[in-house]
């Protein structure tokens, strides 16, 4: 199976500001943007580099790719879906992406970061009403419950996962029962919910050229 290979921390190096690829590191000191806040690379140091119409474009595309933790040809898929659906494409591209599987179970702290949580999903962690699934881009629905196997829920990691988005907090379109394991997806999340610093309608120009 295809995946990304590329350190994390330098990847949020690269798009300049955390994409907390990592969990509870990016939320301590410890994170590398702490202490070097430059771009990765022989050159990343120097400052007042210029990128062009197709590099503005690019990277936050990139972004949008990294923060989610998909592959070029899965992105491209989400958003041929997103333009086939009614609305607006960009917060239709986003609301995809955030209702895949992984995404899900990672907001309801079944990981510490989108990686963990889809490797729990791919070990048949995760179950959808009832059901078990265990394919991080399949799209969790309205209404949808996801919860946690038994033995997911034993693990340690799991559990230290989700006292850490205890303490952090739930967003509006879901709703969790931690000691339950499991959780609600509510609603398609709205485009003021997600991160302001996510450029989707640079993405829409990028693949309309």
């Amino acid at each position: 199976m295809a995946r990304n290979l590329d350190p994390k921390c330098r990847q949020c190096r690269r798009e300049g500001e955390k994409l907390f690829l990592k969990g509870e590191k990016c939320f301590s000191d410890k994170c590398s943007l702490e202490h070097r806040a430059h771009a990765p690379g022989q050159h990343g140091q120097k400052s007042g580099a210029r990128l062009s119409d197709y590099g503005v474009h690019l990277r936050a595309k990139q972004k949008i790719r990294r923060t989610y933790g998909v592959l070029e040809s899965q992105f491209r898929r989400t958003f041929a879906e997103a333009e086939r659906r009614k609305g607006q494409t960009g917060e239709n591209l986003l609301q995809l992406l955030e209702a895949r599987l992984d995404s899900v179970a990672y907001r309801m702290g079944f990981g510490v970061s989108r990686a963990e949580a889809r490797q729990v999903v791919r070990h048949n962690g995760v179950l959808v009403n009832g059901k078990r699934v265990n394919i991080p881009s399949y799209t969790v629905r309205p209404g949808d419950i996801v919860s946690l196997s038994e033995g997911a829920r034993k693990q340690l990691r799991v559990k230290a996962a989700m006292e850490a988005a205890e303490s952090r907090g739930f967003p509006e379109w879901i709703t969790v029962d931690l000691k339950e394991g499991k959780g609600t997806f509510k609603a398609m999340p709205m485009r003021s919910e997600l991160s302001p610093t996510l450029n989707e309608g640079l993405v829409i120009e990028l693949y309309s050229k």
